[in-house]
């Protein structure tokens, strides 16, 4: 039988527990499905300032010189909880560029007041009325943080981004406890010369203690069927690992290539939707998912870069980070870290010391051309960057993951 909360000692086998395994993996695969027809919170369909985005102009100072890399395009999927809008939104101004491309969740368990607010708070920001690139999701998922449901919150953000424009390039998934380490334009600079077919992605096949706790159990997330908070459902069973793939486990965020998305979530292979299915009943789906569909599958499991560019304390259960931290963060030459309390003064420290943003404004980049003291009040070319100090310690960490390329004959090694 099933029962709330916490796992009693097996006893034999209970025919009803087979039944809501079953129902909810029915549930799970249906409610990612009909995904595509959710709604978000978005500006007016109005074209974006073509001051942001002139027509591209080609000019070499050497005609002999290869012309330079494009400047790609970013797909952040930001989430967040009950008592995150100031987080998410503190988030999004570190992190902003009129090249990316952004949507904004607050699940089911914050207001919707708060999600109301975000919204009007978001598009009451000039460059974003310019840019026409920040999206908010007016009807909330759960996203229960041991059960299946981040999974569907995931896929239909990623979903969702690519229905609303497809011509971005990578796609990273963050939380509120989230914060950057450097600039867009140090990020968006070190990946114009970064391959687009590879994935940021922490992976390991080694299980160990999280076999009892995280994969064999089976569990029924009420995020899936239900329209109200409750607790976890845990059945009496265990299951067997799959032998038709091998599970890995890795971190919730990562960087994806648009391509690996679309195999995710449009791609003819069944075998995102199998590991669906299977997961759909795991205490630790999220941390599984990705890094199981990317080393299972013959096209992208040479892509696998073991590293999500984001620093963390521990992989298993990171904790939050402070001042202290600072020194080892920056050397580590991530992109972002992980996790943060909310209005830590170190947030203000990488703001102040970092990033150069001052309190209510964006980060300021090349495009930005206003007075001194309102720089990002005017605006020029989205595609001139400015990197800083930043990109030089970014450059330093992807190069080491990169280093002769042997990561793509490495990587995704059964431990």
């Amino acid at each position: 039988m099933l029962q709330n909360q916490q796992p009693p000692s097996p006893p034999p086998r209970d025919n009803s527990t087979t039944f809501y395994f079953i129902a909810a993996s029915f549930i799970f695969s249906l409610l990612f499905f009909i995904s595509t027809t959710t709604t978000t919170t978005t500006t007016a369909a109005t074209s974006p300032d073509p001051r942001l985005f002139p027509n591209p102009q080609y000019v070499l100072n050497n005609p002999n010189s290869p012309p330079l890399p494009s400047v790609p395009s970013i797909a952040y999927f930001i989430t967040g909880s009950s008592g995150d809008y100031s987080r998410i939104f503190r988030l999004l101004l570190s992190i902003y560029h009129p090249k990316n491309l952004y949507l904004l969740h607050l699940d089911r368990f914050a207001p919707q007041s708060d999600r109301d607010r975000l919204s009007l708070r978001v598009h009451g920001l000039p460059v974003v009325k310019a840019a026409r690139n920040v999206h908010v999701i007016g009807n909330a998922d759960f996203a229960y943080p041991r059960g299946s449901s981040p999974i569907a919150s995931l896929l239909r953000g990623a979903s969702i981004l690519l229905r609303l424009n497809s011509n971005w390039d990578w796609f990273i998934n963050l939380s509120a406890h989230d914060y950057p380490l450097v600039t867009q334009d140090d990020l968006l600079h070190i990946l114009s010369y970064t391959p687009k077919d590879l994935n940021f992605v922490n992976h390991t096949s080694y299980i160990g203690w999280k076999e009892a706790r995280r994969m064999k159990p089976i569990i029924v997330d009420p995020g899936l069927y239900l329209a109200e908070k409750t607790g976890m459902f845990y059945a009496t069973q265990k299951r067997e690992f799959p032998s038709a793939y091998q599970l890995f486990s890795g971190s919730p965020t990562s960087v994806l290539n648009r391509k690996f998305v679309e195999f995710c979530v449009l791609g003819s292979d069944n075998l995102p939707r199998t590991l669906l299915m299977y997961l759909a009943n795991s205490p630790s789906s999220l941390l599984s998912y990705v890094p199981t569909v990317v080393c299972n599958s013959p096209e992208f499991k040479e892509s696998a870069v073991n590293h999500n560019l984001q620093y963390a304390s521990s992989n298993d259960s990171p904790r939050h980070l402070n001042g202290s931290d600072l020194k080892d963060m920056l050397q580590s030459g991530s992109a972002f870290a992980t996790q943060f309390r909310p209005n830590d003064p170190i947030l203000d420290r990488i703001d102040r010391e970092i990033l150069g943003r001052r309190r209510g404004s964006v980060v300021p980049g090349g495009w930005c051309v206003g007075e001194r003291n309102n720089t990002c009040g005017e605006w020029g070319d989205a595609d001139i960057l400015r990197p800083g100090p930043g990109a030089k310690r970014f450059e330093r960490r992807v190069t080491e993951l990169l280093k002769n390329g042997t990561f793509r004959t490495q990587q995704c090694l059964i431990e």
